[in-house]
């Protein structure tokens, strides 16, 4: 009798613990990473040394768009590299400093800029974490780059490169200022994701995807020619964007969808 009261008593906590598990799970946030730069600090006592930086703007659009951010700083060692993956249910490439050439088999043009290897080796790992986990990925401004070499593309070195006849990618105007038009393209997942055919975007850089990686197609595409966003072919969600929404997600609707779509695909 003693026997089956326990018996009883054990499959009703079972049940009750697995209704708990499932409440935890549906009602979890799923949990964003954001990659991060590197800056030296020039002056003070503390000069010389390296701070892990990313934009707040990342982590605020990510929290209105439901996730729960976090951010991951510069890992050389691959195991720990796969405990980062391990922690994240997305991935949020952040812009920073060029791609370096050599990831992309060309040397180094008079125009490239400011250089961070150690970075891109990380990103590249976790890109390519990432993609074996099926994970989503938004890849913003160098982060579309550094997507595209990851996978096999390349890149202009400078945008002046692809012709003379390009729009003003670096805007004087404050950062939230929509600087030109884009195309988005029909049947892409970026269109899928904001809804529109065509937006305004604001600008901030001096590269650009060149030859497009592999497996992936352009998603949007400014009117002087420059790509202005690419996506896998074979994916739910990966996707690089030449401009910058975390700096537009509170004042452009569609903007914040291609956030709240990275976490829904996150989910």
């Amino acid at each position: 009798m003693l026997k089956r009261f326990n018996a009883k008593r054990n499959k009703l906590y079972k049940t009750n613990l697995s209704v708990k598990i499932m409440r935890k799970s549906a009602t979890k946030k799923p949990i964003i990473g954001i990659s991060t730069s590197l800056l030296m600090i020039d002056n003070g006592c503390f000069r010389g040394r390296e701070r892990i930086i990313v934009g707040q703007d990342y982590v605020r659009s990510i929290l209105f768009a439901g996730g729960t951010p976090i951010v991951l700083p510069i890992l050389s060692d691959q195991e720990q590299i796969e405990q980062q993956m391990e922690l994240i249910d997305g991935l949020l490439l952040s812009g920073g400093c060029d791609v370096h050439p050599h990831f992309y088999k060309e040397e180094p043009h008079p125009l490239l800029q400011d250089l961070c290897p150690q970075r891109d080796l990380h990103e590249i790992q976790l890109v390519q974490l990432a993609h074996q986990s099926r994970k989503p990925i938004l890849g913003i401004c160098r982060g579309a780059q550094l997507l595209n070499v990851a996978f096999g593309g390349t890149l202009y070195q400078d945008v002046s490169l692809h012709s003379n006849q390009v729009y003003q990618h670096i805007q004087q105007a404050q950062v939230h200022v929509a600087a030109h038009e884009i195309k988005i393209l029909e049947h892409s997942i970026l269109k899928k994701t904001m809804e529109v055919s065509h937006t305004t975007i604001n600008s901030f850089h001096h590269q650009s995807v060149k030859k497009v990686a592999p497996g992936f197609r352009i998603n949007a595409v400014a009117g002087d020619g420059i790509i202005e966003g690419i996506e896998k072919e074979d994916s739910s969600f990966i996707i690089g964007v030449q401009w910058h929404p975390e700096l537009m997600a509170d004042k452009q609707e569609e903007t914040r969808k291609l956030f709240e779509g990275l976490v829904k695909a996150s989910q």
